[in-house]
């Protein structure tokens, strides 16, 4: 009865770690970017979100217990254009008055050959619809770095609809962009 009262904690000690769940980060804002791109009259330009929170908990080694839940403040875009920046937070393209923020969550990851997929759900305009993004995730020191982009269809969320759905004069196409630097917490 001893060697069970001994060898019970010693398995516990062992077990747990495999149950530990991913680490937390604290996204260190000054040194990191939530941006796009796109075109416009077959000109490619890029975008940056400059209010945004991110709740990062990811471990490469068990990316079954990561997950990524992302609000961004679609009123402080910027593209460096502007007519565009005034334009699009207004009612024909993010619509801020009705639509103040963006929402993405992840809903699972998945290894993808070498790479590392997260597949979640992006709310738009009030628009939810599903969008898998590639994630590269480096470890440094106590923190990381992490590396996410992904392609989204504008119209799909109504972004630029009526007069502006023309893909030829604005592209169909926003890849997204992130560069996040990460404390642990």
């Amino acid at each position: 009865m001893t060697s069970l009262k001994l060898a019970v904690p010693l398995l516990l000690a062992f077990a747990l770690p495999g149950f530990a769940g991913a680490t937390d980060y604290t996204v260190q804002a000054a040194a990191s970017k939530l941006g796009f791109s796109g075109t416009f009259q077959g000109q490619a330009f890029n975008g940056t979100f400059g209010k945004w929170t991110a709740n990062i908990s990811y471990d490469a080694a068990k990316i079954a217990t990561s997950k990524f839940d992302v609000d961004i403040d679609l009123a402080s875009v910027k593209t460096g254009d502007s007519d565009r920046d005034g334009a699009l937070p207004g009612a024909d393209f993010f619509n801020v008055a009705k639509f103040p923020k963006a929402h993405f969550v992840t809903t699972s990851f998945r290894q993808n050959g070498a790479n590392v997929v997260a597949d979640g759900n992006l709310t738009l305009r009030g628009v939810t619809k599903p969008v898998s993004l590639n994630v590269t995730f480096k470890p440094q020191g106590t923190g990381a770095t992490l590396d996410v982009s992904g392609t989204v269809k504008r119209l799909d969320y109504g972004v630029g609809g009526g007069e502006y759905a023309d893909t030829s004069v604005i592209g169909a196409d926003v890849k997204i962009n992130a560069h996040l630097t990460l404390a642990a917490k």
